[in-house]
């Protein structure tokens, strides 16, 4: 199989090529590679014959076109975002034109493509969309997002992903285009930049900085594994129903402020410190402006239609995560040093 992955340089879209190579297919990996985007994640497929790699903007007809005609591939799948809700506060006219802008160019090739094709082709063909569960907005103490939950974004990220769920549903429902969508909960793992929780917490500890909490630390997520999110695109590419959306969670309800204490419990046990309980670092700041309460997934549909369920408990996956950063510590320290000193962004000031 041949798959253009745009945005494979970044966290998810990282680890789906991993997975993907492992598999045998053929991989066109189309990146602009912003701040987010890291080569280094991939530079053990260099120069493997089954990977290709091309730094362009999905928001460029002329990127994409050039691409999707020269590669011809069986699938599209868009990882292709910004996706920092802090950043997002501090400049939304970014999110605006890569979500936004560069869905719309990424949907108008892909069609433009796809019309090209003979009918044999046209039958394998899939554009696979992937966004969040940010664009259903809040949950309170109970319930959880599903499939049909009306759309209510609180941030400029997630009203951009929102926007382009929405073109892509289009796409399909004017022009035919074959496409799905995944709207996944928070993802954690191997190859993720240290500006959110799960990273920035555990490079803070490990250089004894302080793990800034936002508000009391009780905005609760559901937590996925990387690789059970990679397992979930994968079953929904061979197996899901064209025009449908798909939610994939995690199974894993935690407090921001209880994830960090888990971290800390973690580090205390692989890297004990005479002089020092992790635990004293945290630190509780200001509150993210529009910050949502809760996101919890039923993912009850890909379970009952596709047979996929997260493998990886949140005990195992978090302790692999750490480790993995244990072990990879030139990855985030070339980060820090030209790219991300882990300072605070997304404060409003009057």
């Amino acid at each position: 199989m041949k798959i253009l992955v745009t945005g494979g340089a970044g966290f998810i879209g990282s680890n789906f090529i991993h997975f993907q190579m492992n598999k045998g297919n053929k991989i066109f990996n189309l990146d602009n590679l912003t701040y987010a985007s890291n080569s280094d994640s991939l530079l053990k497929y260099k120069k493997d014959k089954n990977y290709s790699f091309k730094k362009g903007d999905i928001a460029s007809s002329k990127d994409v076109s050039e691409v999707i005609n020269t590669f011809r591939p069986d699938v599209v799948v868009n990882f292709a975002a910004e996706s920092h809700v802090d950043r997002s506060i501090d400049g939304p006219s970014t999110f605006i034109k890569t979500n936004i802008l560069g869905t719309f160019v990424l949907l108008e090739e892909s069609l433009k493509y796809y019309n090209s094709l003979l009918d044999s082709e046209k039958d394998r063909f899939k554009f696979i969309h992937i966004s969040t569960d940010e664009v259903f907005g809040s949950l309170g103490n109970d319930g959880f997002f599903e499939e049909n939950t009306p759309y209510d974004p609180s941030s400029p990220y997630s009203a951009s992903k929102a926007s382009s769920d929405h073109l892509v549903i289009a796409w399909n429902r004017t022009f035919k285009l074959p496409v799905l969508i995944t709207n996944c909960s928070n993802n954690y793992g191997p190859y993720q930049f240290p500006e959110k929780l799960i990273p920035l917490m555990i490079i803070n500890a490990l250089q004894c900085k302080k793990l800034p909490i936002y508000g009391t630390g009780e905005n609760i997520r559901d937590w996925l594994y990387v690789e059970d999110h990679c397992r979930a695109i994968d079953v929904v590419m061979k197996k899901g129903r064209l025009g449908e959306s798909y939610l994939i969670g995690g199974n894993n309800e935690i407090s921001n402020l209880d994830i960090v204490k888990i971290i800390c419990k973690k580090l205390n046990e692989l890297v004990p410190r005479n002089d020092l309980d992790y635990i004293d670092l945290i630190e509780f700041v200001n509150d993210r402006p529009g910050h949502d309460f809760r996101y919890a997934i039923n993912y009850s549909k890909i379970k009952n239609e596709l047979n996929w369920e997260p493998e990886v408990s949140f005990d195992i996956g978090i302790t692999k995560t750490i480790e993995w950063y244990l072990d990879n510590v030139a990855w985030f320290e070339k980060i820090q040093k030209n790219i991300y000193d882990q300072k605070r962004i997304g404060v409003i000031t009057k």
